[in-house]
């Protein structure tokens, strides 16, 4: 019987790609580990002797810090979005729905705001000319994709259906999630202090947000015409 045929190629390239899948994880689970300790500006090289190899074996596997960022993000961010999406599911009300997805994104920024940094910012250029980009595009975009889907949720449920609501619903993710994320990371990078609200407190403001506006006591008037459009007027 003849041996070394295309199954045997196949069952060893299947074998070296499995081992490659497995190696790939345990790099981004040591870098994400390198981050978290030496801070979100860590270099591959800083991250490569935490892990106890060589830079080149990073580049090898992510192709540059870039690559790194994009895929401990799609690691880090999926988390967060099964975590967001457990405490919105174990919610009984609209509001309660949208302060347990606050709380939870907050929660899990704060426990390690450096990997939280690390996989939400623009990359640095590397020393061998790699151009700053955006590293999580993908991975970020898709995570604040489906926030938005879920956040959506319960406010549809709060205003109803029609075709006026449906339009306001469909503006309203997009401008709450940069409510939250903008309101979230000033709160992470501010200094502990006497007047820094702890993370319930900040997630409670910022669902209050939400839900009232930043003046909920305010009578609701109509803005006055402007007198002359000027050069904007059609």
């Amino acid at each position: 019987m003849e041996s070394g045929g295309p199954a045997a190629v196949d069952g060893r390239a299947s074998r070296w790609e499995s081992h490659r899948e497995e190696r790939r994880r345990e790099l981004i689970k040591s870098a994400r580990k390198a981050v978290h300790a030496l801070g979100s500006d860590a270099s591959m090289e800083e991250i490569a002797a935490a892990a106890g190899t060589s830079k080149s074996v990073f580049y090898r596997y992510f192709g540059d810090k870039t690559g790194l960022q994009q895929a401990v993000g799609e690691v880090v961010l999926n988390q967060m979005q099964r975590r967001i999406q457990e405490a919105a599911q174990s919610a009984q009300t609209p509001r309660e729905g949208l302060f347990a997805m606050v709380s939870a994104y907050l929660q899990m920024a704060e426990t390690s705001p450096n990997v939280y940094t690390f996989v939400t910012r623009y990359a640095p250029g590397e020393p061998d000319g790699t151009s700053a980009s955006i590293a999580t595009a993908g991975a970020l975009g898709h995570f604040f994709a489906a926030i938005g889907d879920m956040i959506a949720r319960p406010m549809r449920s709060h205003l109803g259906g029609g075709p006026d609501k449906e339009a306001v619903i469909g503006y309203w993710p997009h401008a709450a999630i940069g409510l939250v994320r903008n309101a979230g990371e000033q709160w992470l990078a501010s200094p502990a202090s006497a007047a820094k609200p702890d993370q319930e407190a900040m997630a409670r403001q910022i669902t209050d947000w939400l839900c009232f506006g930043i003046a909920p006591e305010l009578p609701a008037q109509d803005p006055p015409a402007p007198a002359d459009a000027g050069p904007w007027a059609l």
